[in-house]
């Protein structure tokens, strides 16, 4: 992947040639942004063109074998470290990323890189209950390898993606060799969530934030799918909010069937709450305590999206909404009952319901508590 197939991005492209240019490669960065802005295959380029040989107006020449290699993600000196997991795992079964690396290419090259961790999260195929990895075993397989003469390359690169899901002997493996780095090592972090890194991490490493894209770069991408009218692509490119995965949801280029799932239980969740119907509530929770942690995750941060939706709407800035279709005619119609007095109350207990995931707490009490207070606030108003 060179940069000219990134999105957008041109400032950090430039910055991030220019470091290698000039022979200033820090052996630890950590990019850090939503799936959709790039993140991933800023990294990848940014690992290509450390590699090239006949590197031209800063971008990787995409033709020398090292180009080629990494463009098929198959070079041995480009090592990649990622969440993993799978159903049916026998007792001390160690589950490592090279066992998934057909799949991870066959996702790379369908998305571009642009895939969300939920999005790789189905692909493995976890079920309800499990949920992707770094393990410990992980780093010491990586720890193995990078002891080996670097194959072909001047450096050895180590791309990590989510290193959130490491555990936490995982977490103080990796840092252990961030302290005592390898010479011609890079390590490229690539997370959604660096504020669950250790401290230790986050300050061993370079940061290269992305930002979200701008309606410019949506606007072109919207240009390539066959849309012309200038309206619509403004409008497009606004709803998508600089994401390109919710761009290509809107342009029906990718399955929105996720999102649809977590529209309906948001409707369903405010009307029970609405009417207060408690038993219609507790099993709305017990539904959807049985969906993967991530799954759940997701639909929160959905959740936490159509409410301030909702809000613009009920504070009469319309103009300002990010919605369309059934979210569009919904939020309207519920756009009176979340105001000022119960917006805040209630974004408070999205978050807690967050936390309590993340920290793996019981999601049948997460989200019978979630429902249940929420309906205090909604039906109150």
């Amino acid at each position: 992947m060179r940069f000219c197939d990134v999105i957008g991005q041109q400032g950090l492209k430039r910055h991030l040639a220019h470091s290698v240019d000039t022979g200033r490669i820090s052996h630890a960065q950590l990019f850090t942004g939503k799936a959709g802005t790039g993140a991933l295959p800023l990294a990848v380029a940014y690992a290509q063109y450390i590699h090239c040989t006949d590197r031209r107006n800063g971008d990787s020449c995409g033709e020398c074998p090292s180009c080629r290699q990494i463009a098929a993600l198959a070079h041995p000196d480009l090592h990649f470290i990622f969440p993993v997991n799978k159903q049916g795992k026998k007792s001390g079964e160690v589950v490592l990323s090279s066992d998934f690396m057909e799949l991870w290419r066959e996702v790379f090259d369908r998305t571009g890189g642009y895939f969300s961790p939920t999005q790789w999260v189905d692909a493995l195929n976890l079920g309800k209950t499990l949920k992707g990895i770094i393990s410990t075993k992980e780093m010491e397989e990586m720890i193995r390898r990078l002891s080996f003469k670097s194959f072909e390359s001047k450096y050895k690169t180590v791309i990590i993606w989510l290193p959130e899901a490491m555990n936490d002997e995982a977490s103080n493996r990796i840092l252990k060799i961030l302290e005592e780095p390898w010479a011609n090592t890079v390590f490229l972090l690539v997370s959604e969530r660096p504020d669950r890194l250790l401290q230790t991490i986050l300050s061993r490493t370079q940061e290269v934030a992305v930002p979200r894209l701008t309606a410019e770069d949506l606007s072109v991408e919207i240009e390539r799918a066959g849309i012309s009218d200038e309206q619509q692509m403004r409008n497009m490119a606004r709803l998508a909010m600089g994401d390109v995965i919710e761009l290509r949801q809107l342009l029906g280029e990718s399955d929105d069937e996720m999102r649809r799932e977590n529209f309906e239980a948001f409707c369903a969740v405010m009307r029970y709450s609405y009417n207060d119907r408690h038993l219609e509530l507790l099993s709305w929770a017990e539904d959807v305590a049985q969906l993967p942690r991530e799954r759940q995750r997701n639909m929160l941060l959905d959740f936490a999206r159509l409410l301030r939706e909702a809000y613009m709407l009920h504070a009469g800035a319309g103009a300002a909404s990010y919605l369309w279709g059934d979210e569009a005619a919904f939020c309207s119609k519920f756009a009176p009952f979340i105001g000022s007095g119960n917006i805040e109350p209630v974004i408070e207990q999205i978050e807690s319901a967050m936390r309590q995931i993340g920290q793996n707490g019981d999601p049948r009490i997460v989200f019978t508590h979630f429902a249940l207070a929420v309906s205090k606030h909604i039906n109150h108003l």
